[in-house]
């Protein structure tokens, strides 16, 4: 006698979009000023506390602390076509990079490069590019 197969569970629900990335600061308005007015993003809303913005479709969160001294990050890093034209023009805004844009790796179609930079409140950020080889 065979013995019967059972049927495969379905699969669960996989994750894949982002709808909201969350930063933590000491001073919401600091940020805003920083997040708007010196890298240029989309600002939604703001309600105490808290701040929105668009991020090509991803909401980009920055909230006050909920107790003193604590935070919580990671890393964001905004995908950019022109990773030298986009530093060098946060620079003149007034943007202090960590280093130069660089190579981090060489991928079957492009190269990916990146360049590191800080905002009012030390999180770290990052331009990225995926430069296609010719």
């Amino acid at each position: 006698m065979a013995a019967a197969s059972m049927p495969a569970a379905p699969a669960a629900p996989g994750l894949s979009t982002i709808g909201q990335i969350a930063i933590t600061v000491t001073d919401v308005d600091r940020a805003v000023r920083f997040y708007r007015d010196t890298l240029g993003i989309e600002f939604l809303f703001q309600v105490p506390n808290l701040a929105f913005f668009d991020c090509d479709g991803v909401r980009l969160m920055i909230s006050a602390s909920e107790k003193p001294g604590e935070i919580y990050n990671s890393v964001v890093y905004f995908k950019v076509l022109d990773i030298q034209r986009v530093f060098q023009s946060l620079i003149a805004r007034g943007v202090a990079f960590e280093g130069e844009p660089h190579m981090i790796a060489r991928m079957p179609d492009h190269d990916l490069w990146m360049a590191f930079f800080r905002d009012p409140d030390r999180n770290l950020l990052a331009l990225m590019s995926e430069v296609p080889r010719v």
